[in-house]
C-alpha cells in the first residue's frame, strides 16, 4: 500500500536529497584542476559541444585568476551553462572527448570547473553583458524552459524587446519541474533564471497558456515573430490494462509532485517499480529510494548494454539500492479495490537485426509477475499533439516541423527545442533557442549574427 512519506525527518530528507555532485569547495581546487588541461589545439571538448562553448578558454581563464572572464566565455555560448554545469551528460559530451580518456588518466572536470565560474557569477549577480538599445521590435516566446530563455536572452540582447509566457508559476522548464531535486535545487533554477532577465526587456508573464489564455494567432497579430519553445510533456502511455489503478503515476508528474510540495506530502509505496531506463526513470526511481521506498525495481524491454541512461545515472541506481530486470517489458496490471498489487511482465529476447544492426526485443510468450504498491511510468514523453493540431503549424505526430533557420510553414512563427527533436538534453534546447533567435534576427532584417 503507498504511504505517506512522514517516515523522514527534515535532516533525514535533507540528507538524501543533498547535492550528488558537490562544487569545489574552495578556489585552490578549482585552479589546480583547471592547470591539468593542456589546452588542445582543435579541442574535442569544444566539438562534442552542442553550445560549442570554448572549454580550454574558460578553464585557462580559471587558473589565471580572470572568473569574470571564464563566465562569460561559458555564458555567450550557453547562457544555461550554470544548469548544463549540473545535468549534461559530460560524459558522452565534453568530458567524454577529453584526450585524457585516451591516455587512460581522469578527464578534466569541465563540468564542475563550469559549475565553479557560473554560479559565482549567478550568485554574485555579475553584469557580463550589456544590452543594445531598444530597436522598437518585439518577440513573443512561448514557454521559458531552456529553448525559450535562451532564445529571449539573445534577442533582448540585440535591442528586442521579449515578452515570454509560460504555463507554470516559475520559468526553467525542465530544469524546474522535472530534474531531481538533489541535481539542481528550485532555488539555483530561480536564481539562473532571474540572472538570465537581468539583462532587461525580458517580461515573463506566468500562468499563461497556449491554447487556453491566449492563441497563435493573438501572437502573430500583435508582435513582430514568434518562438514557439513549448518542449515537451505528456507521459507515453503504456497502452495495457490497469494503467488507470491507483497507485499507477507517471514519472513527470511524480517528479513535478516532488519539486512544488513538502516532501512529506508525496506518497512512495514500499515495493515500487519504474518502467523505463531513460534519465527520468532513473530520477524517479532514485527519489523513490530517498523517499523511503523499500525496494525500487527498474524494468527495460532492452538489454543492460542498450539501456538510453549514462553509467552514471546507471551507477547512481546502484548505489541507492535500486535493482534492475532487463529483457522485461509491461503487460497488464492488475489490482484489488481499485489499488495496484502486481505487474505482469512479458520475457523479452533479441529478435534479428534491422538494416542499421541493432536487434529490436521480440516477446518469447512467457511472463512473470511482481508484486507492488506502485508503479511510475517513465517510458519517455510526446509531443503537445493536440495543440499543435490547434493550430496550422506543419508538424509529424505534434513534432513541429521547422526549415534551417527555425522557422515554421507559417510566416515570423520559428519554433526549437524539445518541441521540435521531440526531447534531447538541455544543453541542445538551448542551442535551438540561440539558433531560433538568429532566424528571428534575419526575419526582422538585422544583418549581425547572434
Amino acid at each position: 500500500m503507498a504511504i505517506q512519506n512522514n517516515r523522514l525527518s527534515p535532516i533525514e530528507f535533507e540528507h538524501n536529497f543533498a547535492d550528488v555532485h558537490p562544487p569545489f569547495d574552495h578556489a585552490e581546487g578549482a585552479v589546480i584542476e583547471a592547470n591539468r588541461c593542456i589546452n588542445c589545439y582543435d579541442a574535442p571538448c569544444t566539438k562534442s559541444c552542442p553550445t560549442s562553448i570554448d572549454v580550454p578558454l574558460f578553464i585557462k581563464q580559471i587558473s589565471s585568476g580572470n572568473l569574470r572572464g571564464s563566465a562569460r566565455t561559458i555564458f555567450s555560448s550557453n547562457i544555461m551553462g550554470g544548469a548544463c554545469s549540473k545535468v549534461c551528460p559530460v560524459e558522452k559530451l565534453c568530458e567524454g572527448a577529453c584526450v585524457y580518456n585516451f591516455l587512460e588518466e581522469k578527464p578534466i572536470a569541465i563540468a564542475k570547473l563550469q559549475r565553479y565560474a557560473t554560479e559565482k557569477a549567478i550568485y554574485g549577480s555579475w553584469n557580463l553583458f550589456e544590452r543594445k538599445a531598444q530597436v522598437g521590435k518585439k518577440v513573443a516566446v512561448v514557454g521559458a524552459g531552456p529553448a525559450g530563455l535562451a532564445c529571449a536572452h539573445a534577442l533582448s540582447l540585440q535591442g528586442i524587446d521579449v515578452t515570454i509566457f509560460e504555463k507554470e508559476a516559475q520559468g526553467g522548464g525542465l530544469m524546474t519541474y522535472g530534474v531531481a531535486a538533489y541535481k539542481v535545487t528550485p532555488q539555483f533554477c530561480k536564481a539562473e533564471v532571474d540572472y538570465i532577465t537581468s539583462i532587461g526587456g525580458i517580461d515573463i508573464q506566468y500562468k499563461k497558456e497556449l491554447g487556453k489564455d491566449f492563441s497563435l494567432k493573438d501572437l502573430n497579430e500583435n508582435y513582430d515573430a514568434v518562438f514557439l519553445g513549448i518542449g515537451v510533456g505528456i507521459a507515453r502511455s503504456l497502452e495495457i490494462n490497469g494503467e488507470d489503478l491507483e497507485g499507477v503515476v507517471d514519472a513527470i508528474s511524480f517528479i513535478y509532485d516532488l519539486r512544488n510540495n513538502d516532501y512529506s506530502k508525496i506518497n512512495v509505496g514500499d515495493k515500487v517499480v519504474v518502467i523505463g531506463m531513460g534519465m527520468t526513470a532513473i530520477d524517479a526511481a532514485t527519489q523513490s529510494k530517498r523517499l523511503g521506498a523499500k525496494e525500487v525495481t527498474m524494468i527495460y524491454r532492452r538489454t543492460e548494454n542498450e539501456k538510453p541512461c549514462t553509467d552514471v545515472e546507471y551507477n547512481l541506481a546502484k548505489l541507492d539500492g535500486c535493482s534492475f530486470i532487463w529483457l522485461a517489458a509491461p503487460k497488464e496490471l492488475l489490482g484489488v479495490n481499485g489499488k495496484v498489487q502486481q505487474l505482469v511482465c512479458s520475457k523479452m529476447s533479441l529478435g534479428e537485426p534491422d538494416a542499421s544492426g541493432r536487434r529490436s526485443p521480440v516477446d518469447t510468450g512467457e511472463t512473470f509477475t511482481i508484486d507492488v504498491d506502485m508503479v511510475i511510468k517513465a517510458a519517455g514523453q510526446i509531443p503537445y499533439k493536440e495543440l499543435v493540431n490547434t493550430s496550422s503549424i506543419e508538424n509529424k505526430a505534434g513534432r513541429i516541423q521547422i526549415n534551417a533557420n527555425g522557422s515554421t510553414n507559417m510566416k515570423g512563427i520559428f519554433a526549437g527545442g524539445d518541441a521540435v527533436n521531440g526531447g534531447k538534453e538541455v544543453v541542445n534546447a538551448v542551442q535551438a533557442g540561440k539558433d531560433g533567435a538568429k532566424g528571428i534576427l534575419v526575419y526582422l532584417g538585422f544583418q549581425f549574427m547572434v
